[in-house]
């Protein structure tokens, strides 16, 4: 991503204070939201038929609330995470789609709907479409 980032326009801010704190967002998204979010998604691929699994899932999710709790108090009312959408904002709602399907994301309306406006890029719904064809052997729909 920060490849791509550094090669198009409007994914890194100019100014080198605003292209600093998308790049954290980008670890950020990464290294903090991911790991919980991932943990749960594995455990219940996994792990669902275990018989602890009933003990251990509400733990997992306790973790992704937390994340979450701090990224929609972070956000706020605000359409982006730094003013401007950036490759933060790409990396991080690439990670929170992860929890559709699982209830958890819909606890916060203002993440739910960061969500929506990421996905409704058009550049995000073009590159979702060419990543779909790879995986179904059908051309995108352009």
């Amino acid at each position: 991503m920060f490849h791509i980032a550094e090669r198009h326009a409007g994914l890194l801010p100019d100014n080198a204070n605003a292209r600093a704190r998308a790049i954290t967002w980008m670890f950020a998204a990464l290294n903090t939201m991911e790991p919980p979010i991932l943990d749960r998604g594995i455990a219940t691929l996994l792990e669902h038929d275990k018989t602890w699994y009933g003990e251990r899932l509400p733990i997992l999710e306790d973790r992704v609330h937390v994340r979450l709790g701090e990224l929609s108090s972070r956000l706020g009312d605000a359409n982006w995470l730094d003013d401007a959408f950036s490759a933060g904002d790409l990396l991080m709602v690439t990670v929170l789609r992860r929890l559709n399907g699982s209830g958890l994301l819909e606890k916060y309306p203002n993440l739910s709907a960061y969500v929506a406006r990421g996905e409704a890029r058009p550049a995000y719904k073009r590159a979702f479409e060419d990543q779909l064809a790879v995986f179904t052997g059908k051309p995108p729909t352009r």
